[in-house]
């Protein structure tokens, strides 16, 4: 491990064009799981991976799904098709949310088509045919997933990912609320931090790259800069800001035309923003718009959940977990451990550890995470790791409550 060297991670808003693609497809996860609460059917039978394209005052929704029947209606010769309508409802309460009401998006205007269709069958045997015959779910594809947790911040999260998500949160809370020019600053947004390191340890941000969208076409860099510093300051909380740090605020002059407007958006574009930052590797599978029998989302969230609990329950300092798994198995094929030369521990324990304390089944992360429920629109923006667990059973992989079992199976 490298002592000194400095680690820059970046984030984007939940206006950024992929964000608002995000969004949208996690929307409409947690409306088929809502509908099929409702409406008294197995949420252990949802399926869907939902794909959102967005542009100049249009949105598409595509991909596949398995649908409770309230989302469903007639077609003309009778038969079952999906009703268009609450999906298109569910996209538009997710823009106006975010804040899009200019020419080129806004959340009343644009266009929305609805091309989702029936699950594939051959990958629906996959997974329900192999719970039949091993009596759990197989997973729905093959890959590799990876969790991560360090100690550099409360989260047990890398500090230069961290720094940025806040940032953007601050900023976005702050235009929501319509307190001062702060309200004239524009849903899209992008941030970056670079933090140098000293010992392995975060000391101080030599620098500091934020562009922002605003709504008043006078406003300059410098402008924009007077506005989001106190925020940024603020976010940036105990982390020193270096003397000589460099700040890149706006840098190219304005920002006016943001959104799907200047840029087009695709769900699962943002899948480092989404983890770590580039601090941890990362297998490739996109979350959002996914049920959780597609590992690429529960089980990434269960080796979080791992590492996360691995650094707290003091046993490293640094965790990182890879899970891989094949479409149709249950069980993972491999559970590789690194503690990156900071272990309390062998690996090998706390491999050893994981397999006694975790069943990592599709149906066992679904089971041990409780993940059947609508709690997936408020992962789509400022990370799906590193957040408050919450009443609704939402971020659950956050939880630290596997510290005593694996403190008590390494002992053995």
């Amino acid at each position: 491990m490298r002592a000194n060297y400095l680690f820059t991670s970046e984030s984007v808003a939940e206006g950024h064009p992929d964000k608002v693609c995000d969004r949208i497809s996690d929307e409409i996860v947690d409306l088929v799981y809502r509908e099929a609460a409702k409406t008294g059917v197995n949420p252990w039978g949802v399926r869907i991976a939902c794909e959102t394209l967005a542009t100049t005052n249009r949105v598409v929704i595509a991909g596949e799904v398995r649908l409770p029947p309230s989302l469903m209606k007639k077609d003309k010769d009778g038969k079952d098709v999906i009703n268009p309508s609450k999906f298109k409802a569910a996209a538009r309460r997710a823009i106006k949310d975010i804040g899009y009401e200019q020419d080129g998006f806004h959340w009343k205007k644009a266009k929305i088509d609805v091309l989702l269709h029936s699950q594939s069958a051959d990958i629906a045997q996959g997974v329900d045919s192999a719970a039949d015959q091993q009596g759990d779910e197989g997973a729905g594809d093959q890959g590799i997933m990876f969790g991560y947790a360090c100690k550099e911040t409360p989260d047990l999260m890398p500090a230069p990912i961290y720094y940025s998500h806040k940032i953007l949160q601050l900023l976005a809370a702050a235009r929501k609320k319509g307190d001062g020019e702060v309200a004239k600053l524009g849903p899209d947004a992008k941030s970056q931090v670079t933090v140098r390191y000293v010992d392995g340890k975060p000391s101080e941000a030599t620098s500091i790259v934020l562009s922002t969208q605003h709504l008043d076409e006078s406003w300059d860099s410098k402008k924009v800069r007077a506005v989001v510093e106190p925020y940024i300051r603020e976010a940036l909380g105990e982390l020193k800001i270096a003397d000589d740090c460099k700040w890149y605020i706006n840098p190219t002059g304005k920002f006016v035309i943001g959104g799907p407007d200047g840029d087009a958006g695709l769900t699962g574009r943002k899948i480092i923003v989404d983890t770590y930052g580039g601090a941890a590797p990362h297998g490739g599978g996109a979350f959002s718009g996914k049920d959780t029998t597609k590992v690429d989302r529960s089980a990434a969230y269960a080796a979080r959940y791992l590492a996360k609990n691995v650094v707290a329950a003091g046993l490293a300092d640094r965790c990182t977990i890879q899970i891989s798994y094949a479409i149709g198995v249950a069980q993972p094929l491999s559970i590789y451990v690194d503690l990156h030369g900071t272990g309390k521990v062998s690996e090998d324990q706390i491999e050893a550890a994981i397999r006694k304390n975790m069943d990592l089944s599709p149906t066992g992360i679904r089971r041990h995470l409780d993940l059947n429920k609508p709690i997936y629109a408020k992962t789509s923006a400022y990370g799906h790791f590193g957040r408050k667990a919450g009443r609704d059973g939402s971020f659950s992989w956050e939880r630290t409550d596997l510290v005593k079992a694996l403190k008590e199976s390494v002992k053995a």
